[in-house]
């Protein structure tokens, strides 16, 4: 515990994301000085559909910001299983999954954590690391200004990398991206709506899902609803050497697109802000090095399949302040200790994300058919309730599990 007279000790966090600055609020509170910085020349408001499950509704109330989050959900919503040709059955949304997710924009998890960052914790943007030396007490960190140039070299006594799946940190001190970035060869695209879907109402989400690609609309209440994209590759870096448009267009063809699915395309091409990107899992022996830790997608990369990167980037936050405050001097202890009881949660749930794949794209056409066959059962009045039981007490019984409380 720290006091008027004792230093406080620096830690220098990257990336102004949701683990960041859990980790900076958590640290904040253990008596720790966090300066944070971000790549951006400003805060990023937007986002696009994420789930909180039990582990990040715990953590985030711990942290003091569940109560502030803007709970999406609507009584009214529901959700269609579409084709093509206008043929609708009644569906299963994310957020009807065993463990009662709260439907949230990212962005409104980013709000809440950033309005209870504490004042005096200094924040840097358009700023990134260009370098780390470590030693036993500390690490030089040279702190580099995108725009200017400009250069210094600061001293703190931990680094925690919260800088996403192509983490500048993780490159610096652990080795380049390909030695960690395990390729699941599908794509995803998202953007926010700016017109509702024709015949459908605000409140209504969809779904169409073909063999190796699918398309989802996420309905919000108070917000327009968002679409995602994501389909199956064999040449990710193909996917890449054009417009995001002309890929997404060339993956959803070369069938007629119909009404719906041609907005939606549509709607991609014109967005002010977008998301287009490969998906891909980070597999690491160790998320620490001396004095450097990785967190959230910079250490794991769960995929959006899981629907656990928020909590477990929340979790892991968290859990790093736990274990920091009880070995307050053997930091490697502390970050030992850490990793030991967050890694077999994180495996576990990397592993899962690979069956929850198949429910948000079926890679062929018979996971297609087990895919709709299930939804059927699972929107079945007499059925649904016995799937759902043997869903939550499988494969998606981990989502609930408080792992900090363990």
């Amino acid at each position: 515990m720290t006091n008027s007279t004792t230093p406080r000790r620096r830690v220098l966090v990257v990336g102004l994301g949701i683990s960041g600055i859990a980790t900076a609020i958590r640290l904040h509170k253990l008596g720790w000085e966090p300066v944070l910085i971000e790549r951006a020349p400003e805060r990023r408001k937007g986002g696009y559909f994420i789930g909180l499950f039990g582990t990040g509704k715990a953590s985030a109330r711990r942290l003091g910001v569940l109560d502030s989050l803007v709970d999406r959900n609507s009584p009214r919503m529901m959700t269609y299983e579409i084709d093509r040709a206008h043929h609708r059955t009644r569906g299963m949304s994310f957020v009807d999954a065993p463990g009662a997710p709260l439907p949230l924009l990212r962005g409104d998890v980013e709000n809440s954590l950033f309005s209870a960052l504490p004042k005096d914790v200094e924040i840097r943007f358009a700023t990134v690391p260009t370098r780390i030396e470590q030693d036993a007490q500390g690490a030089d960190v040279t702190l580099t200004h995108t725009k200017s140039g400009t250069s210094t070299t600061e001293r703190f006594e931990l680094v925690v990398g919260a800088d996403g799946m192509r983490s500048t940190v993780r490159r610096l001190v652990f080795g380049p991206h390909e030695d960690f970035l395990h390729p699941l060869n599908y794509m995803i695209a998202a953007c926010v709506l700016r017109n509702p879907v024709p015949g459908y109402a605000t409140h209504e989400g969809l779904v169409l899902a073909e063999a190796g690609r699918s398309a989802w609309v996420f309905p919000f209440a108070n917000h327009n609803p968002t679409v995602l994209f994501s389909y199956r590759v064999e040449d990710v870096d193909a996917q890449f050497r054009g417009r995001p448009i002309d890929s997404l267009r060339k993956a959803y063809g070369p069938e007629e697109a119909g009404s719906v699915l041609s907005q939606l395309l549509n709607e991609f091409e014109t967005a002010d802000e977008y998301l287009f990107d490969s998906t891909n899992h980070v597999r690491m022996p160790s998320w620490h090095k001396g004095r450097v830790v990785l967190v959230g997608d910079s250490a794991w990369c769960l995929t959006l399949y899981s629907g656990m990167g928020v909590s477990t980037g929340l979790a892991g936050g968290e859990l790093l302040g736990n274990m920091l405050e009880t070995y307050p001097d053997d930091l490697e202890r502390a970050l030992t200790r850490w990793e030991e009881k967050l890694r077999p949660f994180i495996e576990d749930t990397q592993r899962g994300s690979l069956k929850s794949r198949a429910f948000f794209t079926p890679a062929n056409e018979a996971q297609r058919v087990v895919r709709a066959v299930s939804i059927r059962l699972m929107s079945n009045r007499l059925t649904g309730p016995i799937v759902r039981k043997v869903m939550r007490d499988k494969d998606l019984k981990a989502k609930t599990i408080d792992i900090v409380a363990q």
